[in-house]
């Protein structure tokens, strides 16, 4: 009996140690917008909804040059696991910080297990591997996946890997990714700018450009299908755990992610 519960706390401790250099002791290493030089700083109303314009435009522009399905909504028709690397590596040319050897992104077997928890993607410190919700709206999926390899270069703060994420989309030559980084750039800023100051994030709302509606729509009745108590649970716990590895603002922290494209769009 001893030895069985010797090996449990030996299997035990051996997983805490995997994790902990895999995962756990990158939420408190160098940022990656320190690293680039770049100072997230406070900003007025003024500054962000001017942001939130040039995002505006940007995802008006690109809008009607990806393929739309029979609800309007965009569609994939490339290889989504083979590009993110390449969107990746692409990136990684000009911020060091991002070198380094990049696996394919996966597809879950069974995605709708990431779907009752409202979570998109999730990175396995124990396997090092980047993993994708492909059952999701597909304007997330390009951007989910970057957002995971991020991970894979030890960048665990979510605001960070968000941020990464929309670099490497809006670098990228292939039309879908820049869309979807484009999009989920637009919702975090705009969402900012409606806690800010509502009349102003209105006066910008009715100037998206109407095929991007189909996207908003599909996505909001994917996710009203796993709303329920297995979501909420699943959000206090990652909320928990975001908090526990240091990140205050726990699952508040990807929508952070604005604050570093309005520090960034400010320096181009």
């Amino acid at each position: 009996m001893a030895g069985f519960v010797s090996g449990i706390f030996c299997f035990g401790a051996c997983l805490l140690l995997v994790y902990t250099l895999n995962c756990g002791i990158n939420y408190h290493r160098t940022s990656f917008a320190e690293s680039i030089g770049l100072k997230a700083q406070d900003y007025t109303v003024g500054q962000l909804a001017q942001v939130c314009i040039v995002l505006t435009e940007e995802l008006n522009n690109l809008a009607p040059s990806v393929a739309r399905g029979e609800d309007g909504a965009m569609i994939l028709t490339g290889s989504t696991e083979a590009e993110s690397v390449e969107v990746m590596k692409h990136i990684a040319a000009d911020f060091s910080p991002l070198q380094g050897y990049y696996p394919e992104p996966k597809g879950l077997i069974i995605p709708q297990i990431l779907s009752v928890q409202s979570i998109t993607g999730v990175y396995s410190p124990f396997t090092i591997e980047a993993n994708y919700n492909d059952d999701i709206t597909a304007y997330n999926i390009p951007f989910t996946a970057c957002h995971e390899l991020s991970h894979l270069r030890g960048f665990m703060r979510e605001e960070e890997a968000n941020f990464i994420a929309w670099l490497a989309c809006r670098a990228s030559d292939n039309t879908e990714f820049q869309y979807s980084g484009s999009l989920r750039g637009w919702i975090s800023c705009m969402n900012a700018l409606y806690r800010a100051n509502y009349e102003v994030w209105a006066a910008i709302r009715v100037q998206l450009n109407p095929l991007v509606e189909y996207d908003l729509a599909a996505n909001r009745a994917y996710w009203d299908k796993y709303e329920g108590k297995i979501a909420q649970t699943a959000e206090k716990i990652n909320d928990g755990y975001l908090k526990a590895n240091g990140q205050t603002d726990g699952i508040k922290s990807y929508g952070r992610m604005a604050d570093l494209i309005v520090a960034w769009l400010a320096e181009e």
